[in-house]
């Protein structure tokens, strides 16, 4: 029973530490400043491919050929913003997990606002039109008109009378 503890805890370790063995160590600059500031902006970068990860957490060959490219431009001598620049320079906005609010991202910004409230107007919309579809078709369920409410007084006070 142990043992069987002991490889779901193992298990359990390898399959949790899967996105930290896919900066490789080949790529791993040897100055730690560097590398620390390359994991650092990692963060920030987008890989195109999964599309919902940063490029160290990405498996993906993309992926570690922009590892690759920001740690070059690092090397090189490049400032954080330098480095960031160029890969945005190179593949767009859409490198940036979290790309500016500009003309070019405001769909992407307001994309999804915008889908609520359309939403939002479609459901009421419909609840409307089934409410109105409703009374036109049990008519008795409609508001009375003036005359039928009096004629209605009428007749309850005839019956509290008798």
């Amino acid at each position: 029973m142990t043992a069987r503890r002991l490889f779901a805890a193992f298990a359990l370790m390898i399959i949790a530490a899967g996105p930290a063995f896919a900066v490789q160590p080949d790529e791993m600059l040897k100055d730690p400043k560097l590398e620390a500031r390359a994991r650092e902006l990692s963060k920030d970068l987008r890989c195109l491919v999964c599309q919902n990860e940063n490029i160290d957490d990405s498996n993906a060959d993309l992926a570690h050929d922009l590892r690759v490219l920001l740690r070059q431009r690092l090397a090189a001598g490049d400032t954080d913003q330098q480095a960031k620049q160029y890969l945005v320079a190179r593949y767009g906005d859409y490198v940036l997990l979290k790309p500016p609010f500009n003309a070019e991202t405001l769909v992407l910004w307001l994309g999804p606002g915008g889908l609520l409230l359309a939403g939002l107007g479609f459901a009421v919309a419909y609840y409307r039109r089934r409410v109105t579809a409703a009374a036109a078709a049990d008519p008795a369920a409609a508001p009375l008109s003036e005359a039928e409410s009096r004629r209605l007084t009428a007749l309850l006070e005839d019956d509290k009378k008798s």
